[in-house]
C-alpha cells in the first residue's frame, strides 16, 4: 500500500506561481512512476504530467508545457510540481498518482490539493 500525501496548493494571482509536493511511503519510492493529475470544477480529471522512477524521462500535457516542471527527489520520497505563469484556468483540485506497475500511472491517488488562479 502507498500513501501520497499532496501539499503546496492556495491562492495565487495570475501570473504567479506555485509549487506542489507530494510526500510517498514506501520503501520503493525509486521504482514508482509519478504523475500530476487536475479537476477542475464541472470538468473531467484530466493528465497534467508525469515522471519516471529516476526522474530521467518527463512528459507534459500540451496545456502545461513551458509553465509546468515535474521533478522528484527519491531520497525524500517526495515529487514536485512547479507551476509558473499561472491562469485562471488551471484552478482545479491537483492530484498526486503513483504507478507500480508498468505503463501504470494510476495505482494510487492522493487526497488532492486545491490551487486557486484569480484573475
Amino acid at each position: 500500500q502507498v500513501q501520497l500525501v499532496e501539499s503546496g496548493g492556495g491562492l495565487v494571482q495570475a501570473g504567479g506561481s506555485l509549487r506542489l509536493s507530494c510526500a510517498a511511503s514506501g520503501r520503493t519510492f525509486s521504482s514508482y512512476a509519478m504523475g500530476w493529475f487536475r479537476q477542475a470544477p464541472g470538468k473531467e480529471r484530466e493528465f497534467v504530467a508525469r515522471i519516471s522512477g529516476s526522474g530521467g524521462s518527463t512528459y507534459y500535457a500540451d496545456s502545461v508545457k513551458g509553465r509546468f516542471t515535474i521533478s522528484r527527489d527519491n531520497a525524500k520520497n517526495t515529487v514536485y510540481l512547479q507551476m509558473n505563469s499561472l491562469k485562471p484556468e488551471d484552478t482545479a483540485v491537483y492530484y498526486c498518482t503513483a504507478g507500480l506497475r508498468l505503463g501504470v500511472l494510476t495505482d494510487y491517488w492522493g487526497q488532492g490539493t486545491q490551487v486557486t488562479v484569480s484573475s
